[in-house]
């Protein structure tokens, strides 16, 4: 509804009286008239009421979790999806993401995540003493995830900076327990694991509501003015490790050869002996039966004997034996064939 202002105030200047009473009337009863067109105070209230009760709607995503507090206490933990509580201020929700993975760097910072990263060393948190009196200088990343959202809200003040001073303490105490050898060569897998076991321990006594994913060791050196001679210590013990490997696998390869040509040997020689002890008992076992029918017969074995060994000798010869008489018709020179050796055929008149 629009009131006509200036004409109100040319009515207003047009003289006193009655006729200025008569336009004051007409506006206030213009102003009931617009009052009565406005909603009821009620209603109102009422929208607002439900815009004040819907703010209690909310969604927890799927990488958190709610935490509902009345009045500043916690009364209930919340899954995700979509949930209600009563509006502010007599309930609020907190929604911590407890999928992230997050990161800590312990003894350096990265500037510039770019190629080639760039990092800042941290010198207070890395130098560190070993077992055997060493100064070490240790780098590493502590990644954890929230397991308790209450925990990791209420109960430990500044997570990120409890964590740090967590991690560094548990890796000096692991670190005061190696040598400095054990730390910078093959002992480093074994001060991750120890310090992660040590680390968690000590977060839950914190009732800190954390998990530690891992601990990684990115630079394990010397301090800077004696790293060089280190290197040459590592290298030569990392030489003597290769020699001994090397070695090791020479005697593995010899070895075997030489345990299998042993038992060859052996085992010919015990096949040899065999053999010869076989010939050995026959041969006793012929003597003992020549003997028996020599103690029968003694001229037949013995010439028996003689011929057969004649019969033995002679088939192993190369010259021919002709008796006299027979030999007396044979030319001295005969075309005998098989006389490899070069020597000639005895002829009629030798006796051999």
């Amino acid at each position: 509804m629009a009131w006509d202002w200036e004409k109100l105030q040319q009515k207003k200047r047009s003289g006193p009286g009655g006729q200025q009473s008569s336009d004051i009337d007409e506006v206030m009863q213009r102003i009931k008239r617009y009052k009565s067109n406005l909603p009821g105070v009620p209603l109102i209230i009422a929208i607002l009421l439900a815009i004040w009760l819907l703010t209690g709607i909310y969604i927890v995503a799927p990488d958190e979790a709610g935490v509902v507090l009345r009045f500043g206490k916690m009364i209930s933990t919340t899954g995700p999806g979509p949930h209600y509580h009563l509006p502010y201020p007599i309930e609020t929700v907190f929604k911590p993401k407890v999928t992230k993975v997050r990161r800590l760097e312990i003894g350096f910072r990265t500037i510039s995540a770019g190629q080639p990263a760039r990092y800042q060393r941290v010198p207070a948190e890395s130098l560190m003493l070993t077992g055997d009196e060493n100064i070490v200088d240790v780098q590493f990343i502590v990644q954890y995830q929230v397991k308790n959202a209450a925990d990791f809200l209420f109960n430990v003040y500044d997570v990120e900076r409890v964590v740090r001073n967590a991690s560094e303490a548990s890796m000096r105490q692991v670190v005061g327990k190696n040598k400095i050898d054990e730390a910078l060569t093959e002992g480093k897998f074994k001060l991750q694991q120890d310090t992660k076991v040590l680390l968690q321990d000590v977060l839950d006594k914190y009732q800190a509501g954390i998990t530690i994913v891992a601990v990684q060791l990115q630079d394990v050196h010397p301090p800077q003015e004696v790293i060089q001679a280190f290197k040459d210590v590592a290298s030569a013990k990392e030489d003597k490790i290769k020699y001994i490997n090397d070695s090791q696998g020479y005697a593995n390869d010899i070895l075997p050869k030489a345990k299998g040509r042993a038992a060859e040997i052996v085992n010919e020689a015990r096949a040899y002996q065999q053999t010869k002890i076989n010939y050995a008992q026959g041969d006793a076992n012929r003597f003992l039966q020549t003997l028996k029918e020599y103690q029968n017969a003694k001229e037949v074995t013995r010439d028996r004997l003689y011929l057969e060994t004649m019969e033995k000798v002679m088939s192993e010869s190369k010259k021919i034996i002709v008796p006299s008489k027979v030999g007396e018709g044979i030319m001295p020179l005969l075309p005998l064939k098989g006389f490899d050796d070069g020597r000639e055929p005895a002829t009629g008149g030798e006796k051999k």
